[in-house]
């Protein structure tokens, strides 16, 4: 049986929508209380209300995590709201498309100071509490690509994803004697609202890759998240966890077809 999660305080970076909201939710299911984070207020208030609504305990803040000023801001806003941080979620992402000859510097710039700098500033930012309490859970959202997969468009994106990774393991040796965890999920295909445009055609093919015929919920990533955040995932650092169905196991599709 897991211990209770409840009065916990979480920051939820990108939290307005596709996998940063469904990890808001997912922690105030589970008693947190919620910092939703975005760049725009206005969105970050409307899924803040989603959790009130609902009988949790949740604030808003806007803020452009890579800037080392907003990032402060946010924690301490948090600390000014619900008393601590105890867990930080490093959510939020970029991952606009652009194939190498046509990518220019500033379109790489772009994703690797929001995907890994601001990784790194927002764990920076909560860091002076967490030591202080000598207690603390770092989740980062990386992915499968970059980590364990390439796809075309997005050589930035996976740079920026494996890099995560790398921050994660110095920084769980760092914080380790803190009693500070940083562990990361790496999602494969999910449901977002992001891929409801693409179309049935592409969404049905995105399917026909996994193993388990179909696409993750932003839920199924938020109970990985919420696992590291638990009591009970105390002695594990500096690991990374693939939600994806089984994505990455066949060597080829061929492998999959009298599946």
């Amino acid at each position: 049986m897991f211990h209770s999660l409840a009065g916990r305080s979480v920051i939820v970076t990108g939290s307005s929508k596709g996998i940063g909201r469904g990890i808001a939710l997912r922690f105030a299911q589970a008693g947190c209380r919620v910092l939703v984070v975005s760049r725009k207020l206005a969105e970050a208030q409307a899924v803040a209300a989603e959790i009130t609504t609902a009988g949790g305990d949740s604030r808003a803040v806007a803020a452009d995590i890579t800037q080392q000023a907003d990032s402060e801001a946010m924690a301490q806003a948090a600390i000014a709201s619900f008393g601590r941080i105890d867990i930080l979620c490093a959510n939020a992402g970029i991952f606009p498309a652009a194939r190498l000859g046509a990518m220019t510097a500033a379109d790489f710039d772009s994703v690797i100071s929001t995907n890994l700098r601001g990784t790194f500033l927002c764990m920076s930012a909560c860091l002076a509490d967490m030591k202080a309490r000598r207690s603390g859970r770092i989740i980062l959202t990386s992915s499968i690509t970059g980590p364990v997969t390439g796809y075309p468009g997005w050589a930035h994106y996976g740079a920026s994803k494996a890099g995560q990774l790398g921050l994660m393991r110095t920084a769980a040796i760092e914080l380790a004697p803190y009693g500070i965890t940083v562990n990361a999920v790496l999602p494969g295909n999910i449901a977002t609202e992001g891929l409801a445009g693409l179309g049935e055609d592409y969404l049905r093919s995105m399917e026909s890759s996994v193993p388990m015929r179909r696409l993750g919920s932003v839920t199924d990533v938020a109970n990985a998240a919420l696992f590291f955040a638990s009591d009970e995932a105390a002695y594990i650092t500096g690991q990374s966890l693939v939600i994806d169905g089984g994505q990455i196991l066949p060597e080829s599709l061929a492998a999959l077809q009298d599946l």
